[in-house]
């Protein structure tokens, strides 16, 4: 395929969806204790950590309107991209006021960019999607979430080379993705890609080495850091995924804090110390 095979996709930018929501505490709580974070308050009005917003507005599709990779058939808010794989690449956000447990909720989202582009793994095609998240009618959170859709892997591709990082980090955590871990951050999501938690499928039919680690989940860990570490409230966030994550391998959640500049450059590594997402806290 040729990015002139994609044009047509452009007609989905301005294409807009609302949902709405009320921010209840048990799916706080059931987060909590998938990251194993035990001293969350989740009495009615305390404030949600930043990036839990990714746990409401789940799309809940019929059994019969999923494909066969778990996600929803193409076509519908989403535009129809023909390449069989998806992933969610990175995102910007901006933390304008906390949500609150008990808060009623509502996300305009609106297709702001289809853009075919063809790198070393072939055909690509980013679909950037804004969501404006209001509390109680006042803006909350804006979003810019990356899409990318892609060829499908062949038997025997190896992955990309990594990319060393930094030793010796400020701040870090060490986490071990067992397939429970998946499996609940699956099922609190409502995420139905098989690359999670099917195993079979994921080596056999994406051609990946095991199941695959949540990239919200990573980036929600990068937050998280920064929420125990810092003292103050993060104001942006932006982050890009850099390689997969797999089931049964450790890594680390770390970020290094910038007083000069208040920010902290933030990332996960593999259990051989490359990057797998990076990002930027701005306080």
């Amino acid at each position: 395929m040729t990015g002139d095979s994609f044009e047509h996709l452009r007609e989905w930018v301005g294409k807009k969806e609302v949902r709405s929501d009320t921010i209840t505490a048990w799916p706080i709580a059931a987060l909590a204790a998938t990251l194993d974070e035990t001293n969350l308050n989740v009495a009615h009005g305390s404030p949600v950590p930043n990036g839990w917003h990714w746990i409401f507005f789940l799309e809940a599709k019929p059994a019969s309107e999923l494909g066969s990779d778990g996600h929803p058939k193409r076509g519908g808010f989403l535009p129809p991209v023909p390449l069989p794989r998806r992933m969610w690449a990175g995102g910007r956000l901006e933390f304008i006021q906390p949500l609150k447990i008990g808060d009623s909720i509502s996300r305009e989202s609106e297709i702001v960019s289809v853009e075919p582009k063809t790198g070393r793994s072939g055909t690509l095609v980013f679909v950037t999607v804004r969501h404006t998240v209001k509390a109680a009618g006042a803006i909350a959170i804006v979003e810019d979430q990356d899409i990318v859709y892609r060829d499908a892997a062949q038997k025997g591709d190896p992955l990309p080379p990594g990319k060393s990082a930094p030793p010796n980090p400020t701040w870090t955590r060490s986490m071990m993705p067992d397939t429970t871990l998946l499996f609940r951050y699956s099922a609190l999501t409502f995420n139905g890609h098989r690359i999670h938690y099917d195993e079979n499928y994921a080596t056999t039919e994406e051609h990946y080495p095991g199941l695959v680690v949540h990239g919200p989940m990573q980036a929600t860990l990068l937050l998280d850091l920064c929420r125990k570490n810092a003292d103050r409230p993060i104001k942006k966030f932006e982050y890009r995924a850099q390689h997969p994550l797999f089931a049964g391998q450790a890594f680390t959640v770390n970020g290094n804090l910038d007083g000069a500049t208040s920010k902290a450059d933030v990332w996960t590594a593999n259990e051989t110390g490359n990057y797998a997402m990076r990002g930027t806290a701005s306080f």
